[in-house]
């Protein structure tokens, strides 16, 4: 490659011989009015706008199709170029709609832009126009040909970068040249694979995204939204590639570079990866958790080799609580170099992973073989050992960490909810572990809508009730628990009552014998958060149950921590760097948030690691590279049916075979469904790869 001098508006540059005069002003920064130019793809010089004058030659050149060549002296600004370039954006105005305020891409726009550049005016066109209907019919895209101004950048995209080819020009009934799709089918018909790049390219509304499909926010981010709805960012695109390679250890790696518990994820995690899903508006999200369950069941640990573990520091850290926060918390702060101990009151670790999910959705041995893994990085586990005094344990660490959770049960206070046989959610699923009596009765009533209330109930089936029934105040479609959750338990026979409100617990000698409820026509929360409710006149009525379960809710238990200062919500009261108002006591978890996911645990915790690491002297970068670098294969191809390939989910075992017992209810997916379901993505994270199209305004040179 061969360095030539070159000369545009008087300024001297030095160039690869083979570039062209667009190319080498990018390269300087100095602006060529252009249109159907971008820098990923081949330029053809159609929109004419990025005229220039060479001197030595009599006919006027196009920037983006023209090679440099030594000592060429170049002009882009003169008052008969600025007349060529009005004259080529007039011609494309003319079958333009002329209302800007009306499209999405307003003052985002790379043809409004250009009008304002050059001071193009429409008043004195002669409008074409031929409108034509929007088309909103397809997945994801919406395309108004109305604002098609046929610079082709959207037909390269589609041949050139990706290799699906169904973008086209072609002719209307008036000898007209548009861009539309091959044989005129629809998207999925042509097999599009929605990968976005036609949209990226598009200078102008004709092609949009739809509405709702992409967040606000940063380009690079919201453009993979599967990973920017990750709490803790696990870039899902990337393992979910490894998967359809055929590369599970890989697959495994990128996942363990931000969560310490894959497997428990697999299995229990909410998903918001999937409810992001671009794919889901075509035929279902991509089942991402299963996959991430498959990864985790086939991995083989490689990824310790790349795992950092600093050298020993002198700091101590002490962990209150050993759930999905507190032991993420430990795991990273001993790899950092400090040592910590963790102090769990129940008599195993885990948190709720292990002392609140039943075992047929996550099996304790699961969870033990994760915290095994936390074990070796250096973390002593203390069971049974609850902290009573912060101050008598400050003495002895540099740092202490509150990350007890949300494992305390309320009760609804209504008459009756102190009878014999009645519990709370939290206790009834660690009966075993607590040392509560519970003498299983034939009729169960839970209240409460969520995941926990449904626990809850599924538990007590397993145990031998015969009638269960959940009683909860939203109404049908409005529950909190999972779709999946709901679907199951009504598969095992379990009776939903929605739309109701607790009147009172019936007594039977001092038994429990029912709940009294009331239908609720409607409910809402006035300005401050107290419930109002609407009442269906002569709607009392009687549900009955010899037990009852509360599961409306559950709340940090913090009453030994009282010089911990907490916020109106009762939880602990933290600043941005995860500090409470004593110096050196922090606190993570569920008792900052109130009851959330795993998910959104890990990753809350793994931000108040490098505020604690900073604390103890350390840097606080807690960020590792586990996995091998993934080159990007923008060239995705066509393949035939791909936007109708069906989504695959998890089995669930037959209910004959689940009632009684508490084993694993699912299956998860052989090698041939994940690689099958892995090629359903639609590989978001290759749009951002695109080159930003960068406005006049931008250049430092215009």
């Amino acid at each position: 490659m061969s360095s030539i001098k070159v000369i545009i508006d008087n300024i001297e540059l030095c160039a690869d011989e083979n570039k062209t005069i667009m190319q080498v002003a990018e390269d300087a920064d100095i602006y060529i009015p252009h249109l159907c130019h971008h820098p990923d793809l081949h330029d053809v010089g159609g929109c004419k706008l990025c005229v220039v004058e060479i001197s030595g030659k009599n006919d006027i050149q196009t920037a983006c199709t023209t090679k440099i060549e030594e000592g060429m002296i170049v002009k882009t600004k003169s008052e008969k170029l600025d007349e060529m370039r009005r004259l080529s954006m007039e011609l494309m105005l003319a079958n333009h709609v002329d209302d800007c305020t009306t499209c999405p891409k307003y003052l985002k726009c790379e043809l409004q832009s250009l009008i304002q550049y050059l001071g193009v005016s429409t008043s004195r066109l002669r409008r074409t126009l031929n409108a034509v209907p929007v088309e909103t019919e397809n997945p994801l895209i919406i395309r108004d040909l109305n604002r098609c101004v046929a610079c082709g950048r959207c037909v390269r995209a589609c041949h050139d970068i990706r290799g699906v080819g169904i973008l086209d020009y072609d002719k209307n009934e008036e000898d007209r040249i548009y861009v539309g799709v091959k044989n005129g089918l629809s998207l999925s018909d042509a097999n599009c694979r929605f990968c976005g790049a036609c949209v990226e390219v598009c200078p102008t509304g004709a092609l949009q995204d739809k509405k709702g499909v992409f967040k606000d926010g940063n380009r690079d981010d919201v453009l993979v939204p599967c990973k920017h709805e990750c709490p803790a960012g696990i870039n899902v695109p990337k393992y979910v590639r490894y998967i359809k390679d055929g590369n599970f250890d890989e697959a495994a790696a990128v996942i363990r570079e931000k969560a310490p518990f894959p497997k428990s994820l697999g299995l229990v995690c909410m998903r918001f990866c999937e409810s992001a899903c671009r794919r889901k508006d075509i035929n279902g999200a991509v089942s991402i958790r299963e996959l991430k369950r498959f990864a985790s069941e086939t991995d083989s640990y490689k990824w310790k080799d790349k795992s950092f573990k600093k050298d020993k520091t002198d700091k101590k850290a002490a962990i209150i609580g050993s759930g999905p926060a507190g032991l993420t918390t430990a795991y990273y702060l001993a790899k950092l170099g400090h040592a910590v101990d963790v102090y769990e009151k129940l008599p195993v670790a885990g948190g709720m992973l292990s002392a609140g999910i039943p075992d047929y959705r996550l099996p304790k041995e699961v969870v033990e073989s994760e915290i095994d893994v936390i074990r070796e990085a250096g973390v002593n586990i203390i069971t049974n050992s609850k902290v009573e005094s912060l101050k008598e344990l400050k003495e002895n660490y540099d740092a202490v960490v509150i990350a007890i959770g949300t494992d305390k049960g309320v009760r609804i206070p209504i008459p009756g909810s102190d009878l014999k046989d009645v519990y709370v959610n939290i206790d009834f699923l660690r009966r075993d572990l607590i040392d509560i009596d519970i003498e299983m009765k034939k009729s169960v009533v839970v209240l409460g809508g969520g995941n926990v209330a449904f626990d809850c109930a599924r538990s007590a089936k397993r145990l031998g009730a015969e009638s269960v029934a959940v009683v909860c105040l939203e109404g049908k479609g409005n529950m909190t628990a999972s779709d999946e959750e709901i679907e199951e338990a009504i598969e095992e026979g379990i009776q939903i009552y929605n739309s109701r409100t607790f009147v009172k617990i019936e007594d039977n000698d001092g038994n429990a014998s029912g709940i009294v409820c009331q239908e609720v026509e409607d409910f809402h929360f006035d300005e401050n958060k107290k419930l109002i409710l609407n009442i269906k006149e002569n709607s009392e009525h009687s549900i009955k149950g010899e037990m009852i379960i509360f599961a409306t809710g559950q709340r940090a238990d913090l009453g030994v921590f009282k010089e911990i200062e907490l916020n109106g919500r009762g939880l602990v009261n933290i600043d941005d760097c995860y500090k409470t108002n004593e110096d050196g006591i922090f606190a993570v978890g569920d008792a900052v948030t109130g009851t959330a996911s795993v998910i959104q645990a890990i990753a809350g915790a793994r931000k108040a690691v490098s505020s604690i690491d900073k604390y103890l002297g350390g840097d606080g970068v807690i960020d590792e590279v586990l996995s091998s670098e993934q080159p990007l294969d923008p060239m995705i191809g066509m393949e035939e049916d791909f936007a109708k390939k069906e989504c695959s989910h998890y089995k669930c075992v037959p209910v004959d075979k689940r009632i009684n017992n508490f084993n694993l209810m699912t299956v998860g997916f052989d090698t041939k469904t994940a690689q099958c379901e892995a090629s359903r993505c639609l590989q978001c994270d290759l749009r951002p790869k695109l080159t930003k199209a960068k406005f006049w305004t931008e250049y430092k040179v215009k």
